[in-house]
């Protein structure tokens, strides 16, 4: 793995390309999510040729490979999380202990909800994460929070997200505060971290639609279209904060806890750079 992606490659193929400015941090001036955007679309335009539609990439790497998206097609017809579909829409249903349910936070119109996040909020400066929500409506009505990388918690939250397929995501960043957030998500997507020494980007930009192993890289664009996930490798549903951990592990780096601050930062600037994209969750992935 090491030997595939080196420092050197992988600045090259940035540099040709036009898009290494947005890795080097230390010579930015102003945040400009937009721009970057913009940069990161035709960065995967390039990259990728035009036979692939940038919006196609909600399917991750079933947009790229004929073979693999004809396979994963005939699993979508019986979708391995759909007992975990019906969980979660018990969960939804079922009343607290005070009478009150998730829609009384929500709302009782559970196509629109999953749109709505992940956002800044402004007055306690923090991001707000779906999964936070969830876990803070129970805190609220007296019951107790879920786990947060799997079970209960991925069963709402692929429940929400199937309700509410199609829609579009719309985070966009609009207040300094916001911009902070998103810039520390960038960096954090940029930077080298573990004993390989490798950032998001690394795999997911510069060497996406390359092979590991016997395995495609998926896209960064589109990524957090279709989470929470089911991987054949878990047997079951796992948050999008789970599959940072992940991530961490692979390049030997200590994960940080789900939920943390740099983790919603990352989800944040992730899904900023996927702004104008479906939801299609939840996913099955290997």
């Amino acid at each position: 793995m090491k030997k595939l992606i080196t420092t050197a490659a992988v600045m090259a193929i940035g540099a040709a390309i036009g898009l290494s400015s947005m890795a080097v941090q230390a010579k930015e001036t102003t945040i400009d999510p937009a721009a970057d955007r913009e940069a990161f679309r035709n960065f995967f335009k390039k990259h990728l040729g035009d036979k692939i539609k940038l919006d196609d990439l909600k399917d991750g790497v079933y947009a790229l490979d004929e073979d693999a998206r004809s396979q994963w097609e005939e699993i979508e017809e019986f979708p391995p999380y759909e007992i975990e579909l019906d969980k979660g829409e018990e969960l939804w249903n079922k009343k607290f202990k005070n009478g009150k349910s998730f829609a009384d936070c929500f709302g009782k119109d559970v196509s629109k909800i999953r749109a709505k996040y992940p956002y800044h909020d402004e007055k306690t400066d923090t991001i707000v994460t779906l999964e936070g929500d969830i876990n803070k409506c129970l805190k609220d009505n007296g019951e107790k929070p879920f786990k947060w990388k799997k079970g209960k918690i991925a069963d709402l939250s692929a429940y929400i997200s199937y309700e509410g397929r199609g829609q579009k995501i719309t985070t966009e960043p609009k207040t300094d505060k916001a911009k902070a957030w998103y810039d520390k998500g960038k960096k954090f997507f940029y930077a080298k971290r573990g004993q390989l020494n490798m950032a998001c980007a690394d795999c997911h930009v510069y060497n996406s639609n390359r092979r590991i192993r016997g395995d495609l890289l998926s896209p960064a664009l589109g990524h957090v279209t279709h989470f929470p996930v089911f991987r054949s490798k878990w047997g079951n549903l796992g948050t999008l904060h789970r599959r940072y951990g992940g991530c961490n592990k692979q390049v030997r780096a200590k994960p940080f806890k789900a939920q943390s601050d740099e983790y919603k930062a990352l989800e944040y600037f992730q899904y900023v750079m996927s702004n104008g994209m479906e939801f299609n969750g939840p996913g099955a992935r290997k």
